[in-house]
């Protein structure tokens, strides 16, 4: 049998260990700004060579390369409103509004899905191929890589809203998955909003 004052000690001694440890900061928003910022480097590679690309070739878009811009247009809106409907989850949940988490977070999953639907038809639709031009590699290449992205930023969305069905998953206090995945969306809309004025507009 222990005696009291070993007791004591080992209670002491856990109870060291956890304020040390609660001292500690939180570094997950940081390491995702980190790994953020490593995807951007890929996409500027991309940008980059996209822009180079065209400037040295003589016809850049060959006839029957032409892309049309209603689709991608509503698209890009649909995408860039659904930033602002999932700001409207984060808010709720730090206000330790579940169900509109819950809420914002699903119709920001629908629009995303709407986004990628969207781009399938388009893909679908396109009069040119993969090999048939540099600007149709280039074309798949960008928007497919993007829509990789989307699709992703959408598991996170449906990842935060399956744990959220959990009363006190997330609250005023704990929240990281939700903002990490909020950070990761207003990522992809930024960078859709540089490729589709590269692509589709210039």
């Amino acid at each position: 049998m222990q005696s009291p004052a070993l007791n004591s000690t080992s209670t002491l001694n856990i109870s060291s260990e956890t304020a040390a440890h609660s001292e500690h900061p939180d570094l997950r928003m940081t390491g995702m700004a980190f790994f953020l910022v490593a995807e951007s480097m890929i996409f500027l590679g991309l940008f980059a060579a996209f822009l180079i690309t065209r400037s040295m070739v003589a016809v850049w878009q060959p006839e029957g390369s032409e892309v049309e811009i209603l689709l991608p247009g509503i698209n890009t809106i649909i995408l860039i409103s659904s930033s602002f409907v999932m700001n409207r989850g984060a808010t709720a949940i730090k206000k330790n509004d579940e169900a509109g988490l819950r809420f914002w977070f699903g119709l920001t999953a629908l629009m995303g899905s709407i986004f990628l639907g969207g781009q399938a038809y388009e893909y679908l639709h396109t009069p040119f191929g993969l090999t048939t031009s540099i600007f149709g590699s280039f074309f798949y290449v960008l928007t497919g890589f993007h829509g990789l992205h989307v699709t992703f930023g959408l598991m996170l969305i449906l990842m935060v809203l399956w744990r959220s069905r959990k009363t006190g998953h997330y609250s005023e206090h704990k929240h990281f998955g939700v903002e990490a995945a909020e950070l990761y969306w207003h990522f992809v809309d930024v960078v859709w909003i540089i490729l589709f004025i590269l692509v589709y507009l210039l």
